[in-house]
């Protein structure tokens, strides 16, 4: 069985530094002093095809590392795993090099649920494509299994303005490149569990939870804080992970709203500076 899921936060991130960059020649264009030539370091994107039980659930634009992690955190998302132990191996195929593909095989299962039934085709900025139906989600017996508390964790709101500089500092492919985003998985004292990056913001939030199952960690106190907006699936893939906050930088979309008011879920939106705009279950947050 091949799990790489690394350790401390940003951890492991060392060893995929060749991969998960590269360099370009551009033409910069300066309209007060002119034309240069240089170097762009840039962040790389490429499809991970994702197999189950040798049948292709779906291919997804990433930024390569912490594969195993990005597929447990949609397996569980999509509600066919419940947990690590439900996967038997997860190995990369070398029978191509067009694709990178990572095959798991399941201890058990009786099909993949129909909510999954579909083409998974998901790319840099858009998140999984189809899935649109809140409803779909609470049937899913993975959320039945979740009891997220609607009174707890309280978190305090300067605890959460706090998050932002915190995740910044987990981000050294941003860093080099610009072109990423992040997710973050904090302790109940705002503390960096975890923090993995993705030029898909919907991937980076995958690799934290599938970090979280991995490593049986008790997400039930948790917080989840993510550098981009927070749309649908972002919701979704924390609800099935049991985190019952989520902060986000920019905004969310209505459906995040309408999504995390019945999945039990605290949304957090502009956690910018010193402010603060709660979306939903405001119970969890103490107010000064």
């Amino acid at each position: 069985m091949v799990r790489r899921p690394g350790g401390r936060p940003g951890g492991g991130m060392a060893a995929h530094m060749g991969r998960i960059t590269s360099r370009h020649k551009v033409v910069r264009i300066d309209l007060d002093h002119g034309v240069s030539s240089r170097v762009e370091t840039v962040a790389v994107e490429e499809p991970l095809e994702i197999r189950v039980d040798d049948e292709v659930l779906t291919v997804t634009m990433r930024t390569p590392g912490h594969d195993i992690e990005l597929a447990h955190g949609l397996l569980q998302a999509e509600g066919i795993i419940t947990g690590a132990d439900d996967v038997l191996a997860a190995r990369y195929c070398a029978d191509t090099t067009v694709l990178n593909v990572l095959q798991l095989q399941l201890r058990s299962r009786s099909g993949v649920p129909a909510t999954a039934q579909r083409s998974l085709v998901s790319h840099g900025g858009c998140g999984l494509c189809g899935k649109t139906s809140i409803d779909a989600i609470a049937r899913s017996p993975a959320y039945d299994a979740i009891a997220l508390s609607a009174d707890g964790p309280l978190v305090p709101a300067g605890r959460i303005a706090e998050l932002p500089d915190l995740l910044r500092h987990g981000q050294p492919i941003f860093e080099r490149t610009g072109g990423v985003h992040a997710a973050g998985l904090f302790g109940p004292t705002g503390d960096a569990v975890v923090i993995r990056e993705d030029i898909g913001r919907h991937n980076s939030v995958d690799k934290i939870t599938g970090w979280a199952l991995l490593h049986a960690y008790p997400t039930g106190q948790s917080i989840a804080m993510v550098s981009s907006r927070a749309s649908f699936e972002i919701v979704q893939k924390v609800a099935m992970a049991g985190i019952p906050v989520l902060a986000c930088i920019s905004a969310p979309s209505s459906l995040a709203i309408e999504a995390a008011e019945r999945l039990g879920v605290t949304l957090i939106a502009y956690a910018r500076g010193r402010r603060l705009t709660v979306c939903s279950h405001p119970g969890r947050v103490a107010f000064p």
